[in-house]
């Protein structure tokens, strides 16, 4: 057992392999962001399961797509309340670690700690988040070097193939940096 536990402590993250590779091709300059949006993108093996992907990341937000397949639909033939859902978190993530990305290698952690979301009308076909944080918290904090802790409020809208809003939703995030 104790040799499972060593090996499992040994395995590294993409992010800190990502980090790894970048510091040696660059320095300390900060990420590029389509390197990182290709990281983020399929980190999580349930997006990868589901078919979300990150599409856009940018300083001010990031969009994550939704694929239209019958697995993700629900009885009644419209996108599923849960799958709708992941789309927005994934989108209001990639949307945190675009405003942070000068700092994303020294992230320590990042969990959801509250969220609400409004389903206002049935999802048909494919499914666009556009997600986005605070950038008055996010960009100063990307600037900062201590280690710290904090809040930041997100949220995505989410759109269907006709260009329909069909769902809102707001997070909040707890971070925590180490000191860079």
């Amino acid at each position: 057992m104790l040799s499972n536990m060593s090996a499992q402590s040994e395995i590294r993250s993409p992010l800190e392999m990502v980090r790894e590779a970048h510091f040696q091709a660059n320095g300390d300059a900060p990420p590029n962001l389509e390197q990182l949006r290709s990281v983020i993108d399929t980190m999580v093996p349930f997006c990868n399961l589901t078919g979300v992907r990150v599409v856009e990341l940018r300083r001010d937000g990031g969009v994550a797509e939704l694929p239209n397949r019958p697995d993700l639909q629900n009885h009644m033939g419209t996108v599923h309340a849960a799958a709708q859902f992941l789309a927005a978190e994934v989108s209001g993530a990639a949307a945190f670690s675009g405003a942070l990305a000068p700092r994303i290698f020294s992230l320590r952690s990042f969990v959801l700690r509250d969220c609400r979301i409004m389903y206002l009308r049935p999802a048909v076909g494919r499914i666009r988040a556009h997600g986005s944080v605070d950038i008055e918290v996010a960009h100063p904090a990307a600037e900062r070097t201590a280690e710290e802790r904090f809040e930041i409020r997100g949220g995505s809208l989410l759109y269907d193939d006709a260009g329909a809003l069909v769902a809102k939703a707001e997070f909040d995030y707890r971070a925590w940096f180490d000191a860079s």
